[in-house]
């Protein structure tokens, strides 16, 4: 699974937790876990799928895979993140309702149907947060060169001990019923470990949208450069990414607009062909609805959390 810059672990974990204390604005970036961050002091604003939402002590935010999700400290904020492998999320579901689930699968489609918002935030209040700071500090001293083997049945205990506070907070859905919920939430293996299960052809398609995420792809030629039908390619993308190719590459280029946004004085217009649209107006609507905020309202924020003037 991908973590910041500096802990990047050497062998692969499927829970860690990081605790870690922010003064700067965070870019909006997307990992392929599931994250649950839990305030801890200070406040943020964050902007995601959910819009931009203010967090304070007392709250925690759950992001599905490959979610967009950037934060402006207000002042500072002090947070621990849990990253949770897909697969091992879904294996806890499964014994969770062994009773009524046939096989693997069925844990994997309830998952998908009751739990299909991408972004929650969860007010949960100070006192019932305050329980889990205990379990927050031991896991994340567990985790700082991954939980041994000999220590994993504590992490896991911990972790449970976090999820059932957290866990009855979550919306609960048995259909669809917002623009932002996915069919699928699934998110791609982790990065630096190679699974037989990954088809090479995924890895593939995930490489060349993101190395030209400008390029104006369609879903033919995309499958054409890596040998396989569009439908074939949808499926195999979808099962490794959680999302379909062209989904993907609105995030990529949402992700790349959020940076330009911050570091140029560029017009919107002028931004939105650089990442590959040519509408602008198109741009905004694909930018809204990975970050949150219109790029407008994404450039005045950052503007006045430096210290400059504000506008529309």
């Amino acid at each position: 699974m991908a973590l910041p810059a500096g802990h990047r672990l050497q062998h692969f974990a499927p829970l860690i937790a990081r605790t870690q204390t922010t003064h700067q604005a965070v870019d909006p970036v997307a990992y392929d876990c599931v994250k649950v961050i839990i305030v801890r002091a200070g406040g943020a604003l964050l902007f995601s799928e959910f819009g931009a939402r203010h967090v304070n002590v007392g709250d925690a935010v759950v992001l599905a895979a490959n979610t967009l999700c950037g934060a402006e400290p207000e002042g500072w904020v002090t947070t621990t993140t849990l990253y949770l492998d897909r697969d091992y999320v879904i294996d806890q579901v499964f014994w969770q309702f062994a009773e009524q689930f046939t096989d693997r699968l069925d844990a994997k489609h309830f998952l998908d149907t009751h739990y299909a918002e991408p972004a929650q935030v969860l007010r949960l209040g100070e006192d019932r947060a305050g329980l889990l700071m205990r379990w927050l500090d031991e896991l994340a001293a567990l985790s700082i060169d991954g939980p041994a083997p000999e220590r994993f049945y504590r992490a896991q205990a911990l972790l449970f001990s976090i999820l059932d506070v957290i866990v009855p907070h979550l919306s609960v859905t048995e259909v669809r019923v917002t623009a932002t919920q996915r069919a699928t939430t699934c998110p791609s293996l982790p990065r630096h470990r190679r699974f037989s299960a990954l088809r090479e052809e995924a890895r593939q398609a995930e490489r060349l949208l993101r190395e030209d995420y400008r390029r104006r792809w369609t879903l033919r030629e995309l499958a054409a450069a890596v040998h396989l039908s569009p439908s074939g390619l949808g499926r195999v993308f979808v099962e490794a990414f959680g999302k379909p190719p062209i989904a993907y590459l609105a995030m990529l280029r949402a992700e790349r607009m959020a940076c330009l946004l911050r570091t140029t004085d560029a017009a919107i217009s002028v931004i939105a062909r650089e990442v590959g649209w040519s509408d602008a107006d198109f741009a905004a609507r694909q930018f809204r609805r990975a970050i949150g905020v219109t790029p407008r309202r994404y450039r005045a924020m950052i503007r006045h959390a430096a210290g400059g003037p504000v506008s529309g």
